[in-house]
């Protein structure tokens, strides 16, 4: 019998089994067919490139359909030393991972060095390609973070081809401040290993603790790795404990880690700090100092006078202690520091001064720049090069050093130009100790602010290199200090998630103008954070309040977040918000004192934590205000505005509440819109000597009715701001004046035996209240 669809139309076929009779057109099955292919393979491909991969990959094409995932993530590192002989082995071409052959690894001699091509498509194993160890290796993390985002075991049909842009891919640990396990030191490791960087900066000793084992000077762990007590609260609260702190990591466990890293293709870049941050190594051998002592290993965070002395039994020491380190430590660079060294003791040493004049040298600067290329000599004797901190360049760069810039790019520029390589890791970007939300909702920290969109938004070469200068450019580093990170759990809330940003940074595949579509990955990827137990940040969900002008006496309210159109409720009363509090528009006029609660709600449930924000209104808020000096560029606040916005600034969190000055004086005139009875100013100041900021040496205040002519009217001393902590009422005979000007006159050079003698100092300010 014929079938039933013959007996139709041509060109139509008879669908029987939908349950009803239909005939479709065989040009609309057709079109249906495609539609429904186009569909199925466009579903992939999103699937594919909306992996949760960090970082980016630089080719992702997706192949049609999937592939049952035949291995479990966790197994794919289990034989790491067996992938790394297997590279090392010139008659192996091929190594297959598990006995199931599901993944294949292939020697591929055309790919760059740590480049690699991971191809998975269906009814053929995995296939990795690479040159070396390491391109393989980050192959695997591809494929971990892949297959760890799927679903029931399904992974995309995909070919990538990847390596990373820059050959300084690194994090920095600092074990002095605040002493590491080894077992945590190792899962920092495992940090940076996921994210395929390559460099581990490892800071062993600074005034507050010697942390290495150095077996001809044992002193060094029994007396330097000892402190009797640490810094309790923030610096500028001057408390302390009365705890003994100490711990130092002994050479065989420096070997045990060095392996460690070296399996996962990182690179360890120990640093012993020289000429200054000494006072630890000082404590343990005082006959290395320009004076006699005694010392004591510090307690207190910030910079200290007492330095290396330039003698022939200190470069005796230093040669001794570096030969150590280098049978260690296989690498290229040895981080000798050279950053922050006061000058103070070397002003005063008569050998010191008879060397500068033995020697030619002009000043302390050029016998800090003697002593770095002595110690260069030294290394590169023994086939090593040196790598310091910027002010390395100052007095004169050493010939064959490296400098890794951290005051800003200048210095990376500077040493760029004179054919030097530089590793960009500037503080206004790559300092993981700063804030990285709102400080009122973070742990305590050091100060400043870095978002993980200021990270994402780095770029480590500057415009102003040409393409061959461009070149000495050898990477991007962040640094973790650990004054204030004092356990694992924070150490973790601190790096995470802004190391996966540096990541994309340093891989070359960053793109700064469209963070949106890398905070989307980011946001998948937080799962595998989660599921690995990572104490991670949630500080880009949360609220920062911003305050701009709106006429006189008014500001305007608004709350940024890294989400479009979140759901925000407040309250002004006081009272904690919740999904029944009002929903917030957008933007709101602060018309008077009050204090203004806000956290984000999804689905009814709060998600991030309450942003409080406190105004204290004055004749001066919202007003127009002008400075005759502009702020350092790292802390520029809200601009001027940052004065008269009615936020007054935490002493203990200086972020973006305050302005900063270095080295210059702060001059604002506030306009009050129409002349008015006045009678005190009443402002705000901070000093942080560990930081280099202190108060002013005077504020004075003077009074306009045309912005012309100003008429003084009162003045403070340094002494004054001292006793009121800083925020001082400064009463005045009532006057009837529009324009208010104030003059707060910076310290400029810190003198000698303050903290960062010879620098510029910081002024710091903040809210200006007229009544």
């Amino acid at each position: 019998m014929k079938r039933k669809e013959a007996l139709h139309p041509r060109g139509f076929f008879y669908c029987r089994n939908l349950g009803f009779d239909v005939y479709i057109c065989g040009n609309t099955l057709v079109k249906m067919l495609r539609y429904f292919l186009f569909g199925l393979l466009f579903s992939q491909t999103v699937f594919a490139q909306d992996l949760p991969l960090i970082p980016k990959p630089q080719h992702l094409e997706p192949l049609p359909g999937t592939t049952q995932m035949k291995f479990e993530t966790k197994n794919l590192f289990a034989d790491l030393d067996g992938l790394n002989r297997f590279f090392e082995n010139k008659a192996m071409n091929v190594y297959t991972l598990g006995n199931n052959g599901v993944l294949e690894i292939a020697k591929d001699k055309q790919l760059k060095s740590q480049a690699y091509h991971l191809r998975i498509s269906q009814n053929n194993p995995i296939k990795i390609e690479a040159s070396d160890a390491a391109g393989a290796f980050y192959a695997l993390q591809t494929l971990y973070q892949i297959g760890e985002s799927s679903k029931d075991k399904v992974l995309p049909n995909l070919d990538i081809t990847d390596e990373p842009k820059f050959a300084w891919r690194g994090m920095h640990l600092d074990c002095s401040r605040h002493f590491w396990s080894v077992a945590f030191v190792k899962k920092y490791i495992d940090f940076l290993a996921m994210y395929k960087m390559n460099k581990f900066h490892w800071h062993l000793t600074d005034d507050q603790g010697w942390r290495i084992e150095i077996r001809k000077y044992p002193k060094l762990t029994e007396i330097g790795s000892k402190r009797k007590g640490t810094m309790a609260g923030h610096y500028n609260e001057q408390r302390w404990d009365e705890i003994p702190y100490g711990g130092f990591y002994t050479q065989e466990q420096i070997k045990e880690v060095v392996a460690y890293a070296k399996a996962r293709h990182i690179t360890i870049v120990p640093e012993i700090e020289m000429p200054g941050h000494a006072v630890a190594a000082l404590s343990a051998y005082p006959e290395l100092a320009c004076t006699s002592g005694p010392f004591e290993v510090e307690r207190t965070w910030g910079v200290f006078d007492d330095v290396f002395c330039p003698k022939e039994n200190t470069f005796q020491f230093l040669e001794d202690v570096l030969t150590e380190v280098m049978a260690l430590f296989p690498s290229e660079y040895i981080h000798i520091g050279g950053d922050e060294c006061p000058k103070t003791r070397w002003k005063t040493c008569g050998h010191c001064q008879n060397l500068i004049k033995q020697k030619g040298l002009k000043d302390e600067h050029e016998l800090q720049s003697y002593f770095i290329q002595r110690i260069e000599k030294f290394v590169n004797s023994k086939g090593r090069k040196i790598i310091g901190w910027d002010e390395i360049l100052e007095g004169g760069l050493a010939p064959n050093a490296a400098v890794m810039s951290w005051r800003g790019t200048e210095g990376g520029v500077a040493a760029a130009k004179q054919k030097h390589y530089v590793v960009m890791t500037p503080e206004s970007n790559l300092y993981f100790d700063r804030y990285q939300g709102d400080p009122k909702n973070e742990p305590l920290g050091f100060g400043g602010n870095v978002t993980i969109e200021k990270v994402y938004g780095f770029n480590p070469i500057p415009d102003a290199l040409t393409p061959e200068e461009s070149k000495y450019i050898l990477g991007a580093q962040a640094n973790l200090w650990t004054e204030y990170i004092a356990t694992e759990d924070h150490a973790e809330y601190m790096v995470f998630p802004r190391i996966a940003a540096l990541s994309e940074v340093d891989w070359g595949t960053s793109d700064a103008g469209n963070f949106g579509q890398f905070q989307k990955r980011l946001v998948s990827h937080l799962k595998l954070l989660d599921k690995l137990g990572i104490n991670y940040s949630r500080s880009m969900f949360g609220l920062s309040a911003k305050a701009s002008p709106f006429g006189r006496n008014r500001v305007m309210l608004e709350f940024a977040s890294a989400d479009k159109n979140p759901e925000i409720h407040y309250t002004t009363d006081g009272s904690e918000p919740t999904e029944d509090s009002r929903m917030f528009p957008g933007k709101i006029i602060v018309p008077e004192t009050q204090t203004v609660k806000a956290a984000r709600f999804e689905k009814g449930k709060k998600v991030s934590a309450t942003t409080v924000q406190d105004f204290r209104f004055a004749k001066s808020t919202g007003q127009k205000v002008t400075l005759l000096t502009s702020p350092n560029a790292k802390y520029s606040g809200d601009g001027a505005f940052t004065l008269v916005n009615g936020i007054l600034g935490d002493k203990t969190r200086f972020g973006r509440d305050w302005l900063g000055f270095s080295g210059d004086d702060l001059e604002a005139v506030i306009d009050l819109s129409d002349r008015q009875k006045i009678e005190s100013v009443t402002a705000s100041f901070m000093q942080s000597a560990g930081s280099w900021i202190y108060y002013p040496t005077e504020v004075e205040i003077l009074v306009s009715k045309d912005n012309k002519e100003f008429k003084p009217v009162a003045k403070v001393s340094a002494a004054d701001l001292e006793k009121s902590g800083g925020t001082i009422a400064i009463p005045f005979k009532n006057q009837k004046a529009q324009f208010v000007k104030i003059v707060a006159k910076n310290t400029k050079k810190i003198p000698d035996g303050k903290p960062g003698s010879g620098n510029a100092a910081w002024l710091f300010a903040d809210e200006i209240l007229v009544n």
